[in-house]
Order: structure tokens, then sequence, then C-alpha cells
């Protein structure tokens, strides 16, 4: 059985397709963490750590 997509991920990738050319920093709790290719850029900007989380469907890059 293939896992689904997790509601956080639902609804970052909802407000990503409505923003598509925007850097998407989204609210988690206290902090600010952004995804995917975001989180790749992001990165590199900042000069911060990338690493990767579970999304439901496997893993995604997370900054």
């Amino acid at each position: 059985m293939a896992k689904k997509e997790t509601p956080l991920m639902t609804q970052y990738n909802a407000i990503k397709a409505k923003y598509p050319d925007a850097l998407l920093l989204f609210r988690v709790g206290d902090f600010y963490e952004t995804f995917g290719s975001d989180a790749i850029k992001t990165a590199q900007i900042l000069g911060i750590v990338l690493t990767k989380r579970a999304n439901g469907e496997g893993h995604i890059e997370l900054a």
C-alpha cells in the first residue's frame, strides 16, 4: 500500500502551487521550514544545514 502525503505537506503543496516562484517559509510550531527545492535554495543562500524528513511518501529535503 502506498503511503499518503501528510496533512502538513498537503497544505504546503497547495500554497506552493499558488505561488510557484516564491520561496515559501512555512511555520511549523515555533520554527519556519522550507521543503524540497526551496529547502535546497534556502540552505545555499543562508549557509544552513540541509536535512531530510519523512513526508508520508518517502523523504523530502528540509531546511
